[in-house]
Parts: C-alpha cells; sequence; structure tokens
C-alpha cells in the first residue's frame, strides 16, 4: 500500500480489526519512510451475475433494487430492518453461490417471492401479485388458498423456539 503522505511504496501494518458488520477489515498502517500512521479499509470483492431481464437485455445486479421491490412489498408490515436484511443477505449468497455469470431476472424473483413467503404472507401476495401479474381475483384466491395450505411464517418460528428448547433439555 502506497504511503498517502509521501508516496512511498514500504508501509507496515500496525494493528488489523474487523469493522462494520464483520464484512470489512480496517488496518492502521504506518509508512516506514515518513512514519505517518494511516487508515485503510479491506472489504471482500463480491462477484454478483449480471441480470438477465425478460426483454433479453443485459444489466448488473442492483441490490438498491432488490431492496427496494422487498420494502415496497413489506410496507406496514410487522417485519424488521434485520429480518431483512438477512433475507437479502441469503438471496445474494444464493446468486453468488450458483457460480452462474448470468442470472434471469425471473430466477430473483422467485428467490425473493421465497424469502417474503418466509417472513410475512401479506408481503409475499402483494410481491406475487405484482411479479406474476394477477389478472382477476381468482388468481389472488388461489395464491392465498395455496398459502392457508403451509403454517404461517410465526407458527415456523414457533415450532422453531420450541424445537431449541427440547435440544436444551437433558
Amino acid at each position: 500500500m502506497r504511503c498517502p503522505f509521501c508516496g512511498a511504496q514500504d508501509t507496515k501494518v500496525v494493528d488489523s480489526r474487523l469493522s462494520g458488520e464483520g464484512d470489512q477489515v480496517r488496518r492502521r498502517r504506518k509508512c516506514v519512510v515518513c512514519h505517518e500512521r494511516f487508515t485503510t479499509f479491506e472489504t471482500a470483492e463480491l462477484n454478483l451475475p449480471r441480470v438477465v431481464k425478460r426483454d433479453g437485455s443485459r444489466a448488473p445486479f442492483d441490490g438498491r433494487k432488490l431492496r427496494s421491490g422487498m420494502m415496497r412489498a413489506l410496507e406496514k408490515r410487522p417485519v424488521s430492518t434485520d429480518e431483512i436484511d438477512s433475507a437479502m443477505w441469503r438471496i445474494q449468497r444464493k446468486l453468488m453461490s450458483s457460480g452462474e455469470s448470468e442470472v434471469p431476472a425471473l430466477r430473483i424473483g422467485e428467490l425473493v417471492m421465497e424469502e417474503l413467503r418466509q417472513l410475512d404472507q401479506v408481503a409475499y401476495v402483494r410481491f406475487a401479485s405484482v411479479y406474476r401479474k394477477f389478472e382477476d381475483v381468482a388468481a389472488f384466491r388461489e395464491e392465498i388458498e395455496r398459502l392457508e395450505q403451509q403454517p404461517t411464517p410465526e407458527a415456523k418460528r414457533q415450532q422453531l423456539d420450541l424445537l431449541q428448547e427440547l435440544e436444551l433439555k437433558p
């Protein structure tokens, strides 16, 4: 790392710590030539695949668009920001781990619906109605009937809590 003060090539790392949410490393450095100290931040370079849209055009993956769509569906719903961040992280991780250089927008939409179904059923139906272009009330009814056959996200969380309690008991 080049010294920002004198331009020397030789710098020494004095201290390293995790920064942010553990996804950055903060390094304190000291120039061997002028002895000035400075801080650098190191982050992993994520190679998210390009998105192939319905019309065949390609665009870079945009996490802001993903968050915006999810936030619109989750508007005025009792879902915490941490839960939304975790869902976004899971979606991005699935995209990165696929190893594909391009992914259809339809696949991303399916991943979002999968996460929303786990977070909040109302948000899921909102998103699905736009994403799948529901034409009439019958389409809503069919989707709601499908949802009613599955346990609610809250019921699933309670089941997990009960299982964890059973595991803790000797």
